[in-house]
């Protein structure tokens, strides 16, 4: 599987930074790009939940997300987000085209305003629930191996 990269913008926690380098290794993400705060290796935070996944998913670190969305889009990306809200649709219902890079962020308030509005589209996992919320490494697994699969098919 090709062109399935993910953004992981203003992750607070390093074990959640380990859960999503494992994940992606798992779902076959192609890279991994860490922005704004989210902590990057070398940390033994991250390598006690990444299980060396941290050394086998490429990644890189940028502190302006802004520009990478810039940059992503015009290698042909579809920038795509992780995040509850009114317009956002159902991840099952997204249907992937061509390379996707996906935004997930900050356990506690999410991906902010501005980057859903920079993004071509708004995917949610719809929640039963009182609590309304997963787990950002949590969520990341449920639609990165969604998109993986559906990319497989095409």
């Amino acid at each position: 599987m090709k062109n399935l990269a993910v953004i992981a913008h203003n992750i607070r926690s390093l074990h959640n930074v380990g859960s999503i380098f494992r994940t992606a290794e798992g779902a076959g993400v192609d890279k991994i790009f860490l922005t704004g705060y989210t902590g990057r290796p070398p940390r033994k935070e991250i390598a006690k939940v990444a299980l060396g996944s941290e050394d086998r998913v490429p990644w890189e670190y940028t502190k302006d997300v802004g520009r990478l969305i810039g940059r992503l889009k015009g290698k042909g990306f579809q920038v795509v987000t992780l995040e509850q809200g009114r317009t956002a649709v159902d991840y099952k219902k997204y249907k992937p085209r061509g390379k996707i890079a996906l935004i997930i962020g900050n356990e506690v308030r999410g991906v902010s305003k501005k980057l859903q509005e920079l993004s071509d589209i708004v995917i949610e996992i719809p929640m039963l629930g009182d609590r309304r919320s997963l787990n950002v490494s949590v969520a990341f697994g449920i639609v990165a191996f969604h998109l993986a699969n559906f990319l497989k098919k095409v």
